[in-house]
């Protein structure tokens, strides 16, 4: 996965609409709502999730090595790498959230990261457990 925190991922920009995905990308192999709300235009690989407004919310991608610029981070490293570079990290529902990369992740399914746009984090930081 390449990425521009809160910029974008792989060359979609946040900016996106679900329209300009649908015109990159073709028709998702599949799309649903999800619990909270959102339509995912999943790609296998890739997955898109979007407001009912047509803003992009999230880009879950398989990322075996994560490129922010010049550093290349593999999953197996994430979590130490957040957790030293991200004092404002934080965990919710098993996700390590970085609010400095824009992402969240489970540390033990390998490969999944999730890169937030910034107006997300809020939500994130809000989300309560049990």
């Amino acid at each position: 996965m390449h990425l521009s925190p809160y910029q974008s991922v792989n060359g979609t920009a946040f900016t996106a609409t679900r329209a300009d995905v649908l015109h990159a990308h073709g028709q998702p192999r599949s799309e649903e709502r999800n619990n909270v709300g959102l339509t995912a235009l999943d790609y296998c690989a890739v997955v898109y999730r979007f407001q009912d407004n047509g803003r992009l919310e999230e880009v879950t991608a398989r990322a075996p090595v994560l490129h922010l610029g010049n550093v290349a981070v593999t999953f197996a490293n994430l979590a130490a790498f957040v957790r030293a570079n991200d004092a404002a990290a934080f965990e919710r529902a098993g996700f390590l959230v970085s609010p400095r990369y824009g992402i969240a992740f489970v540390p033990g399914e390998p490969c999944w990261v999730t890169a937030l746009a910034r107006h997300c984090l809020g939500q994130w930081e809000a989300l309560r457990v049990g």
